[in-house]
């Protein structure tokens, strides 16, 4: 098992496990956030934010050379009564009130899109049924915009579920005012060549709520950069991640809360599973405590468990303080191979061997399993755990 918490700057690499621990790196981007693509350089792959992705395998996403064409994606929303939904044009002065792009793909993505969704909840409204979002990849290269508003003191669940094939780049935005509650379940089950890349960006009001939960299983290369940013003091953000790695497959998840407001709240923990050839899974969290954040409480973990051989982890927990006016602040970066002796225990209590490597995993991931709250959305996450795993036994 290689561990770092709460290590001071540097790496260590055991096989092909990778986990780092150092000051903030996402602060230090190879272009300052603008909603022009024309702003950011062409990556190369040896900058900080791009030096763990595949760029060849981007489809030309970071490049300008993917032109929005073919069927894309369909988009639907099913929405309680009460609920607003609506596709509004670039000049919608809601755009962009959550966060700025922080890549060349995010500002691709917001310079060529033609209409954004707007889902909006009234203040004061508490939905008892989830908002259930449907974006399904039909081929082609898509570009696209959704905002996620809440009223003060409403309360909603989101799912946005992601199948299909397509190569897709996104931003999402929810904007939680004052008092609210959002919880939004991101799931990514696209089909095996499929290319997503988005940023999430969550603007939390005055102690206002917001969980976000991002399950991904699908698609060729997957790229998130949930980020996270305070409106009043008071707000919580709790970022909860399952991934399953599969051969050939990257998955990346990159996170950033920025603690910029005093007396708030957040809390990260990801745990993925690999297994295969050239599985490659990397997480990237990053916690930035402003010096006007007195009174801040955060705590940050990634957990990864490697089934088999040929899969890898990166894994870089970042924290970095500009105040010593906090109530505490901490992370973990954990990751290691399947335990045999957990496995033997099982086996000689006359478990069949695939059995308790499904035990074994469902207990790896069955904490943030509770935390989605969707029971169709859990359901389907163990199944599709189950139908990993007998695949891999196969």
């Amino acid at each position: 098992m290689a561990e770092a918490q709460n290590l001071p700057v540097g790496s260590t690499t055991t096989g092909s496990i990778a986990v780092a621990a150092e000051s903030t790196v996402a602060t230090r981007m190879s272009a300052p956030p603008s909603f022009d693509v024309a702003d950011f350089p062409v990556p190369h792959g040896r900058e900080e934010e791009w030096r763990f992705t595949p760029l060849e395998r981007l489809r030309g996403l970071h490049d300008g050379t993917a032109v929005a064409g073919g069927n894309g994606v369909k988009v639907t929303v099913e929405a309680p009564e009460g609920v607003v939904v609506e596709a509004v044009g670039r000049d919608d002065a809601r755009l962009g009130r959550a966060g700025t792009p922080v890549d060349r793909v995010a500002a691709q993505a917001y310079s060529a899109f033609e209409q954004a969704g707007v889902v909006s909840v009234p203040k004061e409204t508490v939905l008892t049924e989830p908002i259930r979002i449907s974006v399904h990849g039909e081929g082609g290269v898509s570009y696209g915009h959704q905002i996620i508003e809440l009223g003060a003191f409403a309360e909603a669940v989101v799912v946005i579920d992601h199948t299909g094939d397509a190569v897709v780049a996104a931003n999402v935005e929810y904007v939680l005012g004052d008092g609210a509650k959002l919880t939004v379940v991101s799931v990514q089950d696209w089909d095996d060549k499929a290319v997503h890349v988005a940023q999430h960006n969550a603007l939390v009001g005055r102690d206002a709520t917001f969980k976000s939960v991002v399950v991904t299983f699908g698609g060729d290369v997957v790229r998130l950069h949930p980020r996270v940013s305070y409106a009043g003091t008071g707000g919580e953000a709790e970022l909860y991640g399952l991934y399953f790695t599969d051969a050939g497959q990257h998955q990346e998840h990159r996170l950033l809360v920025d603690h910029n407001t005093p007396h708030c709240k957040s809390n990260v923990a990801y745990k993925g599973a690999l297994q295969g050839e050239d599985a490659h899974a990397v997480w990237i969290g990053d916690v930035l405590i402003e010096a006007k954040a007195e009174g801040t409480d955060t705590y940050e973990m990634n957990r990864n468990l490697v089934l088999t051989d040929g899969a890898r982890v990166d894994s870089v927990p970042n924290l970095e303080i500009e105040t010593g006016e906090i109530v505490g602040a901490g992370h973990a970066s954990a990751t290691g191979r399947f335990d045999d002796e957990q496995l033997f225990y099982l086996m000689a209590r006359g478990i069949p061997e695939h059995e308790a490597r499904r035990l074994v995993v469902r207990g790896f991931f069955a904490e943030l399993v509770q935390h989605i709250g969707v029971d169709d959305i859990e359901e389907r996450l163990l199944a599709k755990i189950e139908e990993e795993l007998e695949a891999s036994v196969a």
